[in-house]
């Protein structure tokens, strides 16, 4: 017979092993939807994972715009005014998408640094941009301006 002592700690130890697996399972799921944010001149220097889920941002370079045959494939590039990322796209483009405009792509980046985006989001008026797209502007003009004050 077991005493009550015994049952008690069997509790005890089953929901201490619910809570941890619970934990382990909310954990985990909050890893697989974390997606950082990219500037191109960081996804050019390494820092951004090959075949991760990221987010690249930045402006869409004029004349870069190139859709496709089927209608809904575009390639286009996003640059940071420093360096360029070469998206590909198949889906609709948001109505404000347009050249010279800031622009938000989510998705996986190739082992050949061509960006695979699988969703696009455009900026929704004049005075908005994300503020890490902002920021990464921002650093690009002071480096071109002077390298050697961004670096510091």
């Amino acid at each position: 017979m077991t005493s009550p002592r015994r049952k008690r700690l069997a509790l005890v130890l089953l929901s201490l092993l619910g809570m941890g697996a619970s934990a382990a399972l909310v954990l985990s799921a909050f890893e697989k939807n974390l997606v950082f944010f990219f500037t191109p001149a960081q996804v050019l220097s390494g820092e951004a994972p090959a075949g991760q889920r990221l987010r690249v941002g930045g402006l869409v370079q004029a004349g870069s715009v190139q859709r496709h045959a089927d209608g809904l494939s575009v390639s286009f590039v996003i640059t940071d005014t420093v360096q360029q990322v070469p998206v590909r796209y198949k889906g609709l483009l948001p109505d404000l998408f347009k050249e010279g405009k800031g622009v938000v792509a989510q998705g996986r980046l190739g082992q050949d640094r061509v960006f695979m985006a699988d969703e696009v989001l455009a900026k929704h008026d004049e005075n908005y941009m994300p503020p890490e797209a902002g920021e990464a502007l921002k650093q690009a003009a002071n480096q071109r301006k002077d390298p050697k004050e961004a670096t510091r």
